[in-house]
């Protein structure tokens, strides 16, 4: 049972093993995962994938790990330290972090991760209004968008960014003195809409972006949400996205890269 890199054709075994350990087949992001980062996996005895992990490198000095599942009737193991374990090794001297269950903290933390900070996922039907201070983002905002990420998330993700027309439903900007301060997209995923990523210069700007990425949708809305935030966390309780989900952020070597002040959404976890 060696590590191998899988290929797109790898996808429907993918999605049946997210399936089989209750997180929804998400085939629009696992195609999106596919194509930005590398997928790597252990193929059952008896066909299919008995665990898979996900590496997104970010340049020269950061990278993410997600998307790690083993199968139920192959646990306890070793598969996804194995797995994992291998994704270190191509990453090298980077930067590593990743979002980490309760039950995922203990493989990681062997393999030398520390926890840096709290997310918890907080999701339902969206009952804020729109703000009306944001617009939505044009070709032409693209570069400007590239640019403020690029000082915010501390990492080159501009492969990331210049596919969100074509993964995301809704990409807007918001400008202040001519410049564009601000930045969010909601892209669907299965049953639900998930915000983000999302870049603001404060809390008001964020409530703002976030209102007009969220507002109209006839299915649950998600934010992946920073605990360190407890304003943020509290105005969108008052707004209908409550049953929180946690996850513990990860990282192995280095501090995370960025401004943490103005990241408050990640793309998706398996991301950041």
């Amino acid at each position: 049972m060696h590590v191998r890199r899988l290929t797109h054709d790898d996808l429907p075994a993918c999605s049946r093993l997210a399936v089989s350990r209750h997180w929804g087949a998400e085939e629009h992001k696992w195609r999106f995962l596919f194509d930005v980062g590398e997928v790597y996996g252990i193929d059952a005895p008896g066909g299919g994938l008995a665990s898979s992990a996900l590496l997104v490198p970010y340049g020269p000095d950061a990278a993410a790990v997600s998307m790690v599942l083993t199968a139920a009737e192959h646990e306890r193991r070793g598969l996804a330290g194995r797995v994992v374990g291998h994704i270190l090794g191509t990453a090298g001297e980077r930067t590593v972090w990743l979002y980490s269950t309760a039950n995922g903290r203990p493989v990681y933390e062997r393999l030398g991760f520390r926890a840096v900070g709290r997310v918890e996922s907080h999701r339902g039907p969206f009952t804020g209004a729109p703000s009306g201070a944001t617009r939505p983002a044009t070709e032409r905002d693209l570069d400007d968008i590239l640019a403020l990420d690029a000082k915010v998330f501390g990492a080159d993700r501009s492969d990331l960014l210049r596919r969100m027309p074509a993964f995301h439903e809704r990409v807007r900007v918001l400008e202040a003195g001519g410049r564009i301060e601000g930045y969010g997209g909601a892209w669907h995923n299965d049953t639900h809409i998930v915000i983000g990523p999302l870049v603001a210069q404060d809390t008001e700007q964020a409530t703002a972006l976030i209102g007009d990425l969220a507002a109209g949708w006839d299915l649950p809305v998600r934010l992946d949400l920073d605990m360190s935030r407890p304003g943020l966390v509290a105005w969108a309780v008052e707004r209908g996205l409550g049953s929180p989900f946690p996850n513990t952020v990860m990282v192995r070597g280095g501090a995370l890269p960025g401004d943490h002040a103005r990241r408050f959404l990640p793309l998706m976890v398996s991301l950041g």
